[in-house]
């Protein structure tokens, strides 16, 4: 327990050293785990016996870095012209991966099949797709502010849920996939996901002179309450199937980039969503 908390604390301190260090220190940050994550899923699928295309899944993390530099590229994503050239060549990066993908079905079927094909590309949109949501709220116009809504969704609905569930826990919710997760702690992880939220949107209220209807942030912290647990049994699923405890061993007592970031993989792109469609 003493490790696995000093390890968060040290966690914590260098997530808020990177955060508050701009958007580029962020985007690299999320490059780097992108990396690690997408090795830790070919790992454990590799454990199962299947076989991804590891270099591809790795050249396709390499998005993440021009996301975090498009606000000092002079490109403009609210004009029609900049987006259309944005959309085209992302579009064009995802076709040329799949042809190689297929392609290696084809003259390298001993070696690979449609299931190593599959897996390469799901994992890459598992981890990459989902945590360049990170990137992209922060490279809102008061992204220094909005990016914490991610961290805060996952972390506090963790906190909540782990404290609810030890103190009330009395009904298994998926025994099979997390014997210890509980309904009362599932329930008070969302409510405190929802207060944290709430007072973080106060916060930011106060700070920018902001007068975004309050009601929005405790909506945002419902969805991220439900959102970041279905990130979080996802992971286990998957670590059931393919039959590991945790991803790796990155930060000790919290296991790999998976088995940490998993709830942030999911929180991201509510924010992100919410924020663009709802209040800008």
């Amino acid at each position: 327990m003493l490790t696995r908390i000093l390890s968060g604390v040290v966690g914590a301190a260098i997530l808020i050293g990177v955060v508050a260090a701009g958007q580029i220190a962020l985007g690299i940050a999320i490059f780097i785990l992108s990396v690690v994550g997408v090795h830790e899923f070919y790992k454990a699928v590799q454990n199962a016996g299947y076989r991804p295309i590891k270099w591809i899944g790795f050249i396709l993390c390499i998005p993440i870095l021009f996301l975090s530099l498009i606000p000092h590229m002079n490109i403009n994503l609210n004009t029609v012209s900049d987006l259309n050239i944005f959309i085209g060549l992302f579009s064009l990066f995802i076709f040329a991966v799949l042809v190689v993908l297929l392609a290696s079905i084809v003259f390298y079927h001993e070696k690979a099949n449609i299931t190593d094909v599959s897996l390469t590309f799901f994992g890459a949109v598992y981890v990459v797709f989902l945590f360049s949501f990170v990137v992209l709220t922060r490279n809102h116009e008061y992204g220094a502010y909005y990016i914490w809504l991610v961290f805060l969704g996952a972390f506090s609905t963790d906190t909540f849920a782990y404290f609810s569930g030890y103190f009330l826990g009395k009904r298994k919710l998926l025994p099979v996939i997390s014997p210890k997760k509980t309904l009362e702690g599932s329930i008070g992880g969302i409510f405190g996901c929802v207060g944290v939220t709430l007072i973080y949107g106060i916060f930011i209220n106060k700070s920018l002179d902001f007068d975004i209807a309050l009601y929005h942030f405790m909506i945002m912290g419902a969805l991220n309450g439900v959102v970041s647990q279905i990130g979080d049994w996802a992971a286990s699923a998957i670590k059931r199937f393919v039959k590991i405890k945790d991803y790796g061993k990155m930060m000790p007592g919290h296991g790999g980039v998976l088995d940490r970031f998993d709830s942030i993989l999911f929180t991201g792109p509510i924010v992100y969503f919410y924020i663009t469609f709802m209040i800008h």
